[in-house]
This record gives structure tokens, sequence and C-alpha cells, in this order.
């Protein structure tokens, strides 16, 4: 009996409840991916870096058709994001150029502007090579976005110039 192909599929959390599902998908042995990034936060006594949501709500996971419920079932899950009504699929290279951005020490920034397509490059160097993107200019910084397009959230990371080239 052969089992269905995986799907990455987005799913929204009860607010800043994103890393309580996390664990609770991966004790039930459903493959998710939280994007964490570190931020430096201020209390009135004290500063800290801590590790932080890259999107607010969001979890990703990897399942087949029959843990579709048991995710949606899970505690702190509200919904799948959909698109005309059924839970929307997220390409594989799109979750693949998110894990690649977290795991660098990248300088990151998350938009839900609708930006305007550009050329598309990808990286040569550094820790984002193999990377690919849309190239913005925005006030004399090169940055390259990465689009998320199913939960409507984008990327802008600052590269150098000379690590891009233009893509096949």
């Amino acid at each position: 009996m052969s089992r269905q192909k995986k799907h990455w599929y987005a799913v929204y959390t009860r607010p800043r409840a994103e890393k309580q599902v996390y664990q609770c998908l991966a004790e039930t042995g459903i493959d998710a991916f939280l994007p964490l990034h570190k931020t430096l936060r201020q209390w009135s006594d004290r500063k800290k870096m801590v590790e932080v949501p890259l999107f607010s709500s969001y979890v990703f996971v990897h399942i087949d058709t029959p843990d579709y419920d048991r995710v949606l079932h899970t505690n702190g899950v509200v919904k799948y994001v959909t698109f005309e009504g059924k839970a929307a699929s997220i390409p594989q290279d799109q979750i693949d150029n998110l894990k690649l951005i977290v795991n660098s020490n990248a300088d990151i920034e998350v938009t839900h502007k609708k930006l305007k397509p550009g050329q598309q490059v990808e990286v040569t160097h550094g820790t984002l090579k193999g990377l690919r993107g849309e190239l913005l200019k925005i006030s004399k910084k090169h940055r390259l976005l990465v689009r998320i397009d199913t939960i409507h959230q984008n990327l802008l990371v600052n590269i150098p110039e000379n690590f891009l080239q233009t893509a096949p």
C-alpha cells in the first residue's frame, strides 16, 4: 500500500502560539517547520536576544492526506491557509529558500507589501549561496526578495551586489 505524496502547507495558529503548536506537532510525529530569527528585546531592566517566529501565527507542515485532520486538531491550530476553499500547497523550493535564509546570518526583514516584480537572481557567494529570488533596489541597498505567496509574506535580505548573478 503506497502512501500519498507529502506537500507543504501553512497553518494559522492562535496569536503567540507558534512555538507551542510546533512542539505539539513534533511530539505527534508531524514534520513541521517554524522559521525563527533572533531579535533584541528590551525590558525595563535588561536587554536580551530572543528567538521569535519569522511569520507571526504561521507554522508550516509537511504532510499527506491522512495527517490533514490530525494537524487541524492540534492544540493552538486555528485553520489551514486556504485558496478557493482548499488548503494551499506551498512549493518545496519556497520552503527550501526559507530554510536557507533562517539558517544564515542574514539581516532579514519581513514585509506584507505587494512589491513589483523585478529581475530574478541567484546568490553565488556567502551563507545564502544558491538562494534564488527577486532583486529589488531600495535606497542604494541591494535586497533579495523571497516570496512565500501562499501566506502573502515576503522576506527582504540585504545581499552584496557582487554576490548576485542573473538566475538561469
